[in-house]
């Protein structure tokens, strides 16, 4: 039986169209916002949640002439942010940035209580479509079929650097499930240290994104893989999909916009509607090619479907991940 998976419902929303294209209309009742707003963002700066965030913040000053200030919290896997926007005032002036890694799989590998649902969600601003599974040269696989030969060969003997209990660590179980094959599961640390890891041959594999090793990629001293979207990110140069490859899975990682419970509902849409608008316009897209990203957006309704969806996709790897904690 041809095994499919879906990490999330961006691919299938998408193929029926229904990204959103309504003109964006604001709440005009609410005055919104009336002092500088603050974005939490469960990342430090300079990776892709950061860049995602500062992007949102650059043309919601352009277009509502306020100021959104982005302020940095990472640690506890974003725990630590979410905590900081749950115990903020329901007033609209603080906002969480996040991702499924803290939003989802916190909570799957029971690092905390609290799901998506303890926050008032406004819409997904982004998708991160740059994420390919790498191996460095050592490894000895050069596509996702000698992979998978060479793990059913012998299992176990491919490692996969990863943050235990993480994002990426879920991406592997996928791989794993979907495959049929056995990885060794290696806490590899930051995303930079995994890199070195793999260039030094102490890790033989990983999902990474694409700008953090396209350098080595092109240098011989990584091999890219596959990209897990549903379609090809051009991107990210000549690198096939998973589904090319016989493995139907896709794994989104949504950025995503949030309130703490109880906002008034009116700030939450003209959140989303600001961020539709911040979507079209041209000089976004262009900024968003500094991190190999297609612009990508939701409004409210569809980002909650995509969100639940999600939980239930990550819930089945509940136990592997609570083990890794």
């Amino acid at each position: 039986m041809k095994k499919t998976f879906r990490a999330s419902l961006l691919s299938a929303l998408v193929g029926m169209g229904v990204l959103a294209t309504h003109s964006a209309t604001f709440a005009d009742e609410v005055n919104w916002p009336t002092r500088p707003v603050q974005v939490v963002v469960i990342a430090n700066p300079g990776g892709d949640t950061d860049f995602n965030a500062r992007m949102m913040a650059k043309y919601f000053n352009e277009i509502t002439g306020k100021t959104m200030v982005v302020t940095n919290v990472a640690g506890g896997g974003g725990t630590l942010a979410a905590e900081q926007v749950k115990g903020a005032a329901a007033d609209g002036n603080t906002i969480l940035f996040t991702h499924p890694g803290q939003l989802i799989v916190n909570e799957v590998a029971g690092l905390t209580e609290d799901s998506y649902e303890t926050f008032d969600v406004a819409c997904i601003a982004g998708v991160d479509k740059s994420t390919v599974f790498v191996a460095s040269k050592q490894a000895g696989v050069n596509s996702m079929k000698e992979l998978i030969e060479k793990s059913k060969a012998n299992p176990g003997s491919i490692t996969y650097g990863t943050e235990m209990g993480s994002f990426s660590h879920l991406q592997g179980l996928m791989l794993e499930k979907l495959a049929d094959i056995k990885l060794k599961m290696v806490d590899g640390g930051t995303v930079s240290d995994r890199v070195v890891g793999m260039l030094g041959g102490r890790l033989g594999m990983g999902a990474i994104s694409y700008g953090s090793v396209q350098d080595y990629v092109q240098g011989g001293q990584m091999v890219a893989l596959g990209q897990p979207n549903d379609e090809r990110n051009a991107m990210i140069g000549d690198v096939p999909t998973l589904k090319e490859q016989g493995l139907d899975i896709t794994m989104d990682k949504p950025y995503v916009v949030a309130f703490p419970k109880g906002t008034d509902p009116a700030i939450v849409k003209k959140m989303s509607d600001i961020m539709q608008q911040i979507a079209e316009k041209p000089a976004y897209a262009e900024d968003l090619k500094k991190f190999k990203q297609p612009v990508t957006f939701f409004a409210t309704e569809e980002a909650k479907q995509i969100l639940a969806k999600t939980r239930e996709d990550f819930m089945q790897f509940k136990d592997e991940l609570r083990k890794a904690k």
